[in-house]
């Protein structure tokens, strides 16, 4: 109810004052949004200021992108300020961020249709329309998940999942776009066995063997991100120790010269999976930066400095 001579306004009155339609109006009253102060003896609406207040609220939040619901809610709260406000706002910043990165996404893949040679535009047409927006790393996942030991402990699955799957960036260049693509279509194609091909040290090794071997990897690679970044000739050292020790767990062996050297050779005779580890460090990289390391590019600079410590020694 109104206070005593308190101004009373018709709808298209206080539609005028909140520079609102009269349809907007009774929308949001019929939605019981907007405080009625009386009826005329016809059964008029009538509004008073609590309402223009109300309104311009009203107006105010749905301009940021807030769903009806989430206006309901901070309109109920005590504090029109407060904590349910902030919720609000924060849940529509989130999908905003989503819906932004969706179009940089879309945006890179358009310019990388539009600027590549006719004749490669269907093959292109192709990679794209198999990806989501933004794209799932998901089927990577799956991709990785076949290729590790079966029963490995799903501690080190996921830890090894961290480091070898590329997160997509926010802000994508057409050049990550289509690496991307290529590394969905590489990790989704089926393989004529129905299996990767795998390590044979996955044989060996076993389960319990696997997850050493992969959390000894894991710190060889950080070892040797440093020297693979500043791209710093290869070389013995922590890296290559913690390298060959992980191995020499795995095949319940000990680090010795020996075994560096039937490493070397087992290690030259394994399955490669060189073009996914060139397509991640594209998928990785930043414009003029230094390029990021990766498993593929750790392990190829730790198999050279293996080499060129068996040499040293021969």
């Amino acid at each position: 109810m109104s206070a005593p001579h308190e101004p009373l306004w018709s709808i298209g009155e206080l539609a005028e004052r909140a520079g609102a339609t009269v349809k907007t109006v009774r929308f949001y009253s019929d939605r019981g949004l907007l405080p009625e102060a009386a009826r005329s003896s016809g059964g008029h609406r009538r509004y008073g200021p609590p309402a223009l207040e109300r309104l311009r609220l009203i107006r105010s939040l749905r301009g940021l992108g807030l769903p009806l619901p989430a206006v309901r809610r901070v309109l109920e709260d005590e504090d029109a300020a407060g904590p349910v406000l902030e919720t609000a706002v924060d849940s529509r910043l989130r999908e905003l961020g989503d819906e932004l990165r969706t179009l940089r996404w879309r945006a890179a893949a358009l310019e990388l249709v539009r600027d590549c040679p006719p004749d490669r535009r269907a093959g292109r047409l192709r990679l794209l329309g198999a990806l989501s927006t933004p794209p799932s790393t998901a089927p990577l996942a799956r991709f990785w998940r076949a290729w590790l030991p079966a029963r490995m402990p799903a501690r080190a699955t996921a830890a090894f999942l961290e480091v070898a799957v590329p997160q997509p960036p926010d802000a994508p260049r057409p050049d990550q776009v289509l690496a991307f693509a290529r590394l969905h279509a590489m990790t989704t194609a089926p393989c004529p066995d129905g299996r990767r091909p795998q390590p044979d040290v996955h044989r060996v090794a076993g389960a319990r063997g696997a997850a050493l071997l992969y959390a000894g990897l894991a710190e060889a690679f950080a070892l040797a991100a440093a020297p693979v970044r500043r791209a710093q000739d290869p070389r013995p050292g922590e890296a290559l120790d913690a390298y060959v020790a992980a191995y020499a767990s795995a095949y319940g062996s000990r680090d010795t010269r020996g075994f560096r050297r039937l490493l070397a050779d087992r290690l030259a005779a394994e399955a490669r999976l060189d073009r996914y580890w060139e397509l991640a460090a594209v998928v990785l990289s930043e414009p003029g930066g230094p390029a990021q390391p990766t498993p593929g590019s750790a392990d190829d600079w730790l198999r050279a400095a293996l080499r060129q410590d068996n040499a040293a020694a021969a």
